[in-house]
């Protein structure tokens, strides 16, 4: 065991640089809470994981993601799999754009509010999902700790992985021109879904495989969502047109989507989506590769701090 025992894992790029210049706060808070740590910063996309995976198996009992929702997929991920996870704890401290995961923990959002909330050392398992699809060819597999998805929102996310990225502008510019170019040539695709055992065959936007209850910056997309349930819920966005989805897409804010006519929830263990076409597929935010995917939750498989 480490002579500290939390690990802080600090992404600086994060928020584009916002996480870097508010650093030097964080650290002198994190102090004053007296938490005795060791400090790494990434360098490169996947190195939170690698951090993570190399501390918990040191032996640290606490691993501090700092940094947006794609920093603390990829230090959930290094726990995940490493032969000491249950021994592990993840705390967050969000300073990204988007703080899904987050609002549903109820960890808070201000930086320094999070350093005196994660000090409590108050802690709980939470479910995980884990998706395995495609990329170049070969089958892969990622855990999930907020949602993972195909459809529109993944292409949404893979259209603005595309785009170039300035440091003054700000992360929902790209997001949204993404959107409404998406949005414009986007069709709804044909899939064999299956929920637990069964499948229908029909026309979907979208299927979001939620077990927290936020995407996309505060979009209610799963309202009943809880992570420690053992379940996966599953919304499904059907057949729905262009300027249908227009006027009812402010409904997703408040959760009140659930109820469209074009809209299914199911509570799963276990889902299938092997399209006619491609789709591309994406977890917590991160675009991972392509359909035919499987989603699976693992109950109570991760410590988190709260």
């Amino acid at each position: 065991m480490p002579e500290k025992y939390a690990k802080v894992i600090v992404n600086p790029v994060a928020g584009r640089g916002v996480t870097g210049r508010k650093w030097p706060l964080i650290k002198a808070q994190l102090e004053a809470n007296s938490l005795g740590y060791d400090l790494r910063f990434t360098s490169e996309k996947g190195h939170a994981t690698q951090i993570a995976r190399e501390a918990a198996d040191q032996g640290y009992s606490f691993i501090i993601a700092v940094g947006g929702d794609g920093t603390v997929n990829e230090v959930a991920n290094g726990i995940l799999t490493s032969h000491n996870r249950k021994q592990t704890t993840l705390g967050v401290i969000n300073t990204g754009t988007g703080s899904d995961y987050i609002r549903t923990v109820g960890t808070p959002r201000d930086p320094v509010a999070a350093c005196d909330f994660l000090a409590r050392k108050d802690r709980f398992l939470i479910d995980v999902g884990l998706v395995e699809y495609f990329k170049d060819g070969n089958r892969k597999r990622r855990f999930f700790i907020n949602y993972a998805g195909t459809g529109f929102d993944s292409e949404v996310a893979e259209a603005t992985n595309r785009m170039s990225k300035f440091s003054f502008v700000s992360n929902t510019v790209p997001y949204v021109l993404s959107l409404l170019r998406t949005l414009a040539g986007y069709k709804n695709k044909t899939v064999n879904l299956t929920i637990d055992g069964d499948t229908r065959t029909g026309r979907v936007l979208s299927v979001i495989i939620a077990n927290g209850r936020y995407v996309g910056g505060g979009m209610k997309v799963a309202p009943s969502a809880e992570l420690c349930d053992g379940k996966l819920d599953v919304v499904t966005i059907n057949d729905v047109g262009k300027l249908e989805l227009l006027r009812a897409f402010p409904r997703i804010y408040s959760g009140s989507h659930i109820t469209h006519p074009k809209v299914d929830l199911h509570l799963a263990c276990h889902v299938g989506v092997e399209p006619v076409e491609r789709m591309p597929v994406s977890a917590d935010g991160e675009l991972l590769g392509e359909c035919p995917a499987t989603f699976d939750i693992i109950p109570q498989a991760l410590a988190v701090a709260r």
